[in-house]
């Protein structure tokens, strides 16, 4: 999957956005189209994040895009929550968002300090039983060495 960077202002990474609803400041942090990150798929469908990142020299990293719920099975929702590894040591997770709409709910999440390294998690959120259990995950690393390997 090829990866591209927005290059300009908040207003240029607004337009590229097309679509994503937030706060033009939100817009503005926008820098680089990570791209989609898709849960495994299971019998009934699958979930699905379009992402975008900040600089990875920035105090406070942010995760931002759009969650889209991809099953039709009733209960299933579309789930996704990030891990931060930070530059000074240590880790540590935001607090998960659900939808289960098929036209997608925004999602923004940001670090405590600089990481070098994110890893955005995408689930299935099975809701259909007693207990709520999340199904055919799939994690994709976000580095900063591959940022910044990306033409500029």
């Amino acid at each position: 999957m090829r990866k591209r960077t927005v290059i300009g202002g908040g207003l240029l990474a607004l337009v590229l956005a097309g679509g994503l609803t937030g706060t033009a400041q939100a817009a503005a942090d926008r820098v680089h189209h990570w791209g989609p990150v898709q849960s495994k798929g299971g019998h009934g469908g699958h979930a699905k994040a379009d992402v975008w990142l900040d600089d990875f020299d920035s105090e406070r990293f942010v995760v931002s895009g759009k969650l889209y719920d991809r099953d039709r099975h009733g209960g299933h929702c579309a789930y996704i929550r990030v891990k931060f590894h930070y530059v000074s040591g240590g880790s540590g997770w935001s607090q998960g968002r659900y939808t289960c709409s098929s036209k997608g709910a925004a999602f923004t999440f940001s670090s405590d300090g600089e990481v070098h390294r994110a890893d955005a998690k995408v689930c299935v959120l099975d809701r259909t039983r007693r207990e709520i259990r999340l199904r055919n995950c799939y994690t994709d690393p976000m580095r900063a060495s591959v940022v910044a390997d990306w033409p500029r």
